[in-house]
């Protein structure tokens, strides 16, 4: 599985070691990834996602894992991120359906 954020798309970002003597050698700077399970509300399941820590404290401030993925973009999120977001939205069409 590749290091890369399902949610925001964050991946290994590339630099230099410096050092003492201002040698410089090529290093990999790698996301802050975590294994998540967070709930989503309207599909009443949870969902095992690899993401950042950054984006575990933005899907905290937004409200969860429903209001994160309704503003996200989809170029940004893994197809299974994706599936969620599908699902969500169809979910939530069906709720508006049955409450008009």
């Amino acid at each position: 599985m590749s290091r890369r954020c399902e949610l925001t798309g964050k991946g290994p970002m590339s630099g230099n070691n410096v050092s003492h003597a201002n040698n410089r050698t090529r290093r990999r700077f790698l996301p802050n990834l975590n294994d998540v399970t967070l709930q989503s509300e309207s599909l009443g399941r949870s969902f095992k996602l690899k993401i950042s820590a950054a984006a575990l404290r933005s899907v905290d401030h937004r409200g969860g894992l429903d209001q994160y993925l309704a503003k996200a973009k989809d170029i940004e999120l893994s197809a299974n991120a994706m599936k969620i977001k599908k699902a969500i939205a169809k979910s939530g069409s069906e709720a508006n359906a049955l409450t008009s």
